[in-house]
């Protein structure tokens, strides 16, 4: 029983938009003095034009979208995003995200700093785990240009319910699942074209959740979290794009 509820608390907490990625992106917002960078750093410059995926979270309570200029090719970009999610290439965030899981290829408590063949051929539909099992779907897949994953409170309840049936004998206990609140979040990355052969990575969050008023005043705080991730994120596929500038399109010519 202990490693029931161990486990199903786990789930819980990763599923929930990476709680554990929010809490260690807002901690780590205000340890890194990011509050000043928070006004500034990636911005885009016309943030009302619309994304993909918007659509899917109509009315967000939160919204984040910022970029990154990379010295890449979007085609030597793209690999890096179709292989998101565990037990694939990572998140490349914080090592938090990653800790509980080795993704294959990389190292323990991190996320890959290689290309992983095995997971290029990202489709609409598939799963983008967040643990075994589990996490958001691809709802738009146009590889070199755009991805955009989904997630909301009844495909994380089934989810659980799913580790739980799978980890007792009776599988009218998986509904011992946690009650949770009406969320959803769409995450869009986009790839545009840049002068020189260079990628403008666009991310793009936008989170719902059905709230008292008194919790939704802690949303400009989700925020913060949210800036932190997203920005350990994009500099570490910049990073990794551009140390692997070439190798890609000279293995896609072979």
């Amino acid at each position: 029983m202990f490693r029931l509820i161990r486990f199903t608390f786990r789930a819980f907490i990763t599923l929930k938009l990476m709680a554990l990625a929010f809490s260690a992106g807002m901690g780590a917002a205000y340890i890194l003095q990011l509050r000043a960078q928070y006004r500034t750093w990636g911005l885009l410059p016309d943030d009302a034009q619309a994304f993909p995926g918007d659509d899917l979270v109509e009315s967000a309570d939160v919204v984040e979208t910022r970029y990154a200029d990379i010295d890449a090719a979007p085609a030597e970009v793209w690999p890096w995003l179709a292989q998101l999610g565990h037990g694939r290439g990572g998140w490349y965030s914080y090592a938090a995200l990653d800790r509980p899981w080795s993704p294959t290829g990389g190292p323990p408590g991190g996320s890959a700093d290689t290309i992983l063949d095995e997971f290029g051929d990202l489709a609409e539909g598939d799963l983008v785990p967040t643990h075994p099992g589990g996490g958001f779907v691809a709802r738009v897949v146009e590889p070199g240009r755009t991805l955009v994953l989904f997630l909301d409170e009844s495909m994380m309840r089934e989810h659980l319910e799913g580790l739980v049936a799978d980890s007792v004998e009776d599988p009218d206990s998986a509904k011992m699942a946690p009650d949770m609140p009406p969320y959803a979040v769409s995450w869009a990355f986009v790839l545009e074209d840049a002068p020189g052969g260079r990628t403008r990575l666009i991310e793009r969050m936008r989170f719902s959740v059905d709230v008292s008023e008194g919790q939704r005043k802690a949303m400009p705080v989700l925020a913060m979290g949210v800036f932190a991730l997203m920005r350990d994120q994009m500099l570490g596929i910049k990073r990794r794009a551009e140390e692997n500038a070439g190798a890609v399109l000279a293995d896609g010519a072979d």
